[in-house]
């Protein structure tokens, strides 16, 4: 079995310590390295290439937000997944908006945060609807005469209801039930929907979908 590859990007030696610890527990999970500030992450992630990048926000020299801006420009299929203590709305916005593709607070489960690496791993999203609708009521100000035309342009019929579940929160194996279609036929729209828009994460497409107004208030 491949192993997911992780770096832990914190600046408390003992939450990286910890958190290492238990991630290690995991037959399918290995640590590879750990950063105590951004700029080291950014770094770490060139030398080591993990597939996942746990990335607090609050950091020296470069904070998390910079970090992942960075990381996705240059690294763009490293995961990185933000395991933070703030879920202030400037913070969401500006993560996911830099490419975060799962945004996740320190009192999660550890059961919960290793489900997380494997979803954002395996190209999923781990966006809670709630940080969907906020982001969401940030975006709406295109008509849905534009939507439609916009979209269309750009993804077909079927993609855009592949989307439209993704931004639900939707697994794969979900929106593969929901439209009566292989989970391998899903995969590929997402790939597809991916190469369109030019990103790297269900994540991704998501706050794309919802910044350029694809996506309604209704269809969440």
């Amino acid at each position: 079995m491949d192993r997911i590859r992780i770096l832990i990007a914190d600046d408390h030696a003992v939450v990286r310590e910890g958190t290492r610890q238990f991630l290690e527990r995991e037959d399918d999970l290995e640590v590879v390295g750990e950063a105590a500030d951004g700029e080291e992450a950014v770094r770490l992630v060139g030398s080591l290439s993990p597939d996942v990048a746990i990335m607090d926000i609050s950091m020296p020299n470069i904070d998390g937000i910079e970090a992942t801006r960075r990381i996705k420009a240059k690294y763009p299929k490293v995961a990185v997944l933000i395991l933070s203590a703030y879920d202030d709305d400037q913070f969401v916005f500006s993560l996911l908006e830099a490419g975060a593709a799962g945004y996740l607070l320190k009192s999660v489960r550890g059961n919960e945060l290793v489900n997380a690496i494997r979803e954002v791993s395996a190209g999923e999203s781990v966006l809670h609807p709630t940080i969907a609708r906020k982001v969401l009521n940030r975006f709406t100000n295109i008509t849905r005469e534009t939507q439609k035309q916009k979209t269309q342009d750009i993804l077909t019929e079927r993609e855009i209801e592949v989307l439209q579940l993704a931004t639900q929160g939707s697994s794969n194996q979900e929106i593969a039930d929901s439209l009566y279609l292989s989970l391998r036929t899903v995969q590929s729209h997402l790939n597809h929907i991916f190469n369109k828009l030019q990103v790297s994460s269900r994540t991704e497409a998501v706050v794309r979908a919802l910044k350029e107004g694809w996506v309604t208030l209704d269809s969440i």
